[in-house]
C-alpha cells in the first residue's frame, strides 16, 4: 500500500534532483529541464495531498502550474536560442548581456 509519506518522499527526492542540477549545470538547456523537474515535483505533492484528503483543489492547481511550466519553457528557449545566435555559448558564466 502506498501511504502519503511514499508521494512525499519521492516528491522531495525530485525536487533535490532538481535543485541539484540547477545549482550544479553550466548548460542553460540542462537548467532549464531541472527547474520542469522541480515543478513536477510539486506538482506531485499537490496531487497526493489532493488524494489524501479528497478535495480536487490541489489537482486544479496542478493545471496552473503546467500552464506555467508550459509557458516558462517557450519563453526560456527563445531566451537561449536569441543569446546563443549572439554569444555562440550557453555557458551562464559567459552571460553579461542582460547585466547593466
Amino acid at each position: 500500500m502506498v501511504t502519503l509519506n511514499h508521494y512525499l518522499i519521492l516528491g522531495a527526492v525530485i525536487f533535490a534532483i532538481g535543485v541539484i542540477g540547477v545549482v550544479t549545470r553550466r548548460n542553460l538547456i540542462v537548467v532549464l529541464m531541472s527547474i520542469e523537474l522541480m515543478l513536477n515535483a510539486v506538482n506531485l505533492t499537490f496531487i497526493a495531498f489532493s488524494r489524501f484528503l479528497g478535495s480536487m483543489q490541489g489537482q486544479v492547481v496542478v493545471f496552473f502550474v503546467m500552464a506555467v511550466a508550459a509557458a516558462e519553457a517557450v519563453i526560456g528557449l527563445a531566451i537561449i536560442i536569441s543569446v546563443f545566435r549572439h554569444r555562440r555559448s550557453l555557458d551562464p558564466q559567459e552571460m553579461q548581456l542582460l547585466k547593466w
